[in-house]
């Protein structure tokens, strides 16, 4: 089950002082596809980036592998 919210996964540190930090949530616009969209019923999917190939793979327990 997948409780992503692509608004919660990006955060800024801010530093007031030397001796404290603070992580502040900052809203970005990201582009979200679907797990089912990108695979379309496969296990693996190849994406290719700046000439080198890399596998997307879904392992036995629903997680995400990219392997170069």
């Amino acid at each position: 089950m997948n409780t992503h919210n692509p608004n919660d996964f990006r955060y800024r540190v801010r530093r007031p002082d030397d001796t404290q930090m603070r992580y502040d949530r900052v809203p970005m616009a990201v582009r979200t596809l679907s797990s089912n969209t990108l695979f379309q019923g496969e296990h693996e999917i190849g994406i290719e980036h700046h000439g080198a190939l890399y596998r997307l793979k879904i392992t036995r327990q629903g997680k995400l592998i990219l392997n170069k």
